[in-house]
């Protein structure tokens, strides 16, 4: 018996990013539409920060999107565009719950930490993290609720609030975002398939599809 090699999938996202939740459904759908469906995939997700000048206890929303966009009803337009294609992968944004904006730098710790954990699980915790952020109006710049979110996602709470209240790991996520800059990522959702194709942003699941089968080719 040949034994497929895993398909691997590495992904530059902020989880306070719409487009990358939709690019994580969007891709959902690609992978749902592979030929080879019951080859392994290994999705790890990398850490790049939008705002990273951002404080660590985050700043109020409304003052962020005066700043960003001039107010909230720029927002709103800008907004219109992801909530059409939010409504194609069965999201429902919720921007007005949004309260705080926060900085993401403890978001990204926890993903790393649980990836080390289970990196099939964190999957989950992801999933949850960008729930919490763009449906409930959650602050997950908060520690507590970072564990909180992670004990729903099947982790451990304690151990990841212990993490949260350290300093580990930090270094490792700053490395890492330097590292996609210097290689060109300045937006984000950023695919790249078995270390060798990459597609920016979140594209349709066709063209996540043939890049797929591309990558997958070049090991065939």
């Amino acid at each position: 018996m040949v034994n497929t090699p895993p398909l691997s999938i590495d992904i530059v996202s902020d989880v306070v990013c719409p487009w990358c939740y939709i690019g994580k459904r969007r891709l959902e759908a690609a992978l749902a539409r592979r030929a080879s469906d019951d080859a392994p995939v290994q999705v790890r997700w990398l850490a790049f920060q939008l705002n990273p000048d951002i404080p660590a206890g985050g700043v109020d929303r409304r003052s962020y999107l005066e700043q960003k966009f001039g107010g909230p009803e720029r927002a709103k337009q800008i907004y219109a565009r992801i909530k059409a294609a939010s409504d194609e992968v069965g999201i429902s944004f919720d921007f007005d719950r949004i309260v705080r904006q926060p900085n993401t730098v403890d978001a990204h710790r926890l993903i790393a930490w649980a990836q080390d954990l289970d990196l099939k699980a964190s999957d989950a915790l992801i999933e949850r993290l960008f729930r919490a952020y763009f449906v409930d109006g959650t602050d997950i710049g908060d520690i507590d609720t970072l564990a909180g979110v992670a004990g729903d996602a099947g982790f451990d709470a304690t151990a990841a609030r212990t993490w949260l209240a350290s300093d580990a790991g930090r270094t490792a996520i700053e490395a890492e975002e330097r590292h996609s800059r210097a290689l060109g990522v300045n937006g984000v959702p950023f695919f790249v398939f078995n270390q060798r194709l990459a597609v920016s942003g979140a594209q349709p699941p066709e063209v996540l599809l043939e890049a797929i089968e591309q990558a997958e080719a070049t090991v065939s």
